[in-house]
């Protein structure tokens, strides 16, 4: 796809990089020169010095044969109006970042008159997320598929639990409701056949619905249990949106904030929350705000070196689970190797969510991938495709094809029914089919045969 991208600070580069990455024909403005060379070098992209809002910079871009407009400036009207331009002048799709909650809210009463396809807010989707992990405080990553029905779920297995040296055959998965799609033992990852036999140390990823991976779980002695009572550092954007979701689902939410002003703003926003005014780098706020009794931690301050020290000293006082926001992706081999859980990047979390939205929007353009998550350090795929009526594996028996080497047909969708497949079982047009690969690049239902 031609893809025009405007704004080349940290959510545009994320997003440029995303989908350059797998394939698409990408260009990009911005008024900043040297932001645009160093975009555009890095991608080996066109780069276009000029303000995208006004119609002589589109036209450079050539926007009447654009695929695709996506407004990423730090101004929620500059990227609005320029996706309303962008679709005037030919694009034939615009997405715009919008991060105003009150913008937000009201977006569907002039989508349509902005011919906006989606619009993506950072520090929405980065409370999302969050919020989706902190329902399974023991998880180690949550991603999920048919439209929210079934969850991938990364876990850690201890030396207590009872899957610990058996074979996958041998464990019990709910009457066959539960599948075993990923290992992860040391720096090696496994598609685990029947055979493969589990053993403590190493992370497990399994798809279930929410409900049936919850017994699941339980059965298999490995702590999985929901955040109730979680510590928010630093009173952002994020912060505000993920205490609403946190406080919709039932949790108790604290929210440490140094600035009075902003804390007299979430007070009144966030009428269930307790808001406290204090610096978070203060440990003895922290321990006497009960840091060491909460069931999870967000550390979302302004700065990345601050979320990570938090975050290395909550992980020695607490057994919460601790979530730290990282925006700068330079350090991340050096990330890699502290003592965090689990980091979490808003702006390529955006860059993901764009993608995904391509990927369906393709679908009727020739690939049929609908949802694309990235496991294991990018070692392994797990896709969602939309099987057609002209697929080749239709109607047979998974039992009978021939399937690549390294790839598990992990779970159906079928007219909201999730099936989590036997070798008895087919896929019929219309399903929705979720396979796990070390395969890269797969775009079509039909390249999970092999061709010998």
């Amino acid at each position: 796809m031609k893809i025009i991208i405007v704004g080349c600070g940290k959510v545009g580069t994320s997003i440029a990089t995303e989908l350059n990455s797998e394939g698409h024909q990408i260009r990009v403005v911005d008024t900043n020169k040297f932001a645009v060379r160093r975009l555009a070098d890095s991608i080996d992209a066109m780069g276009i010095e000029g303000n995208g809002a006004i119609y002589e910079t589109l036209a450079e871009a050539e926007v009447s044969s654009a695929d695709l407009v996506i407004a990423a400036t730090a101004r929620d009207e500059v990227n609005l109006y320029t996706c309303l331009l962008a679709k005037n002048s030919g694009a034939k799709n615009t997405i715009a970042r919008v991060r105003n909650p009150e913008y937000t809210n009201d977006l569907f009463r002039v989508k349509e008159a902005l011919g906006l396809s989606m619009s993506i807010n950072p520090e929405l989707t980065a409370a999302i997320e969050i919020s989706r992990l902190l329902r399974y405080s023991g998880a180690l990553e949550i991603d999920s598929f048919s439209k929210g029905a079934a969850d991938l779920i990364k876990v850690y297995v201890p030396e207590t639990s009872p899957i610990a040296g058996k074979a996958v055959s041998k464990i019990d998965i709910q009457k066959g409701k539960v599948r075993i799609c990923t290992v992860e033992r040391g720096k090696e990852v496994f598609i685990p056949n029947g055979d493969f036999i589990i053993q403590a140390g190493d992370k497990v990823s399994v798809v279930a619905k929410p409900d049936i991976a919850t017994k699941f779980f339980k059965k298999a002695n490995i702590s999985i249990g929901k955040c109730r009572d979680v510590v928010i550092l630093g009173g952002g954007r994020i912060s505000y949106y993920l205490a609403q979701k946190l406080l919709k689902g039932g949790a108790s939410v604290k929210i440490i904030e140094k600035k009075p002003e902003r804390c007299e703003e979430l007070a009144y926003s966030l009428h269930d929350a307790t808001i406290i005014n204090g610096d978070c780098m203060d440990q003895d706020l922290l321990m006497s705000e009960g840091i060491e009794h909460a069931d999870g931690v967000v550390a979302l301050m302004d700065y990345d070196e601050e979320n990570i020290l938090a975050s290395m000293y909550i992980n020695s006082v607490s057994k919460a689970k601790v979530i730290t926001k990282v925006n700068n992706t330079s350090f991340n081999s050096i990330v890699e190797r502290m003592d965090l859980q689990y980091v979490i990047n808003p702006k390529r979390i955006a860059g993901e969510y764009i993608a995904r939205y391509i990927r369906a929007m393709q679908n009727s353009m020739g690939s049929n991938v609908e949802t694309l998550y990235r496991l294991s350090e990018d070692r392994v795929e797990a896709l969602e495709f939309k099987a057609k009526s002209s697929t080749k594996v239709a109607a047979i028996p998974l039992a009978q094809l021939n399937l690549k080497d390294d790839l598990q047909i992990i779970c159906i969708g079928r007219r909201g029914k999730i099936i989590l497949p036997a070798g008895t079982d087919c896929i019929m047009p219309d399903d929705r089919v979720v396979v796990v690969t070390k395969h890269k690049g797969l775009s079509d239902l039909d390249d999970i045969l092999s061709r010998r």
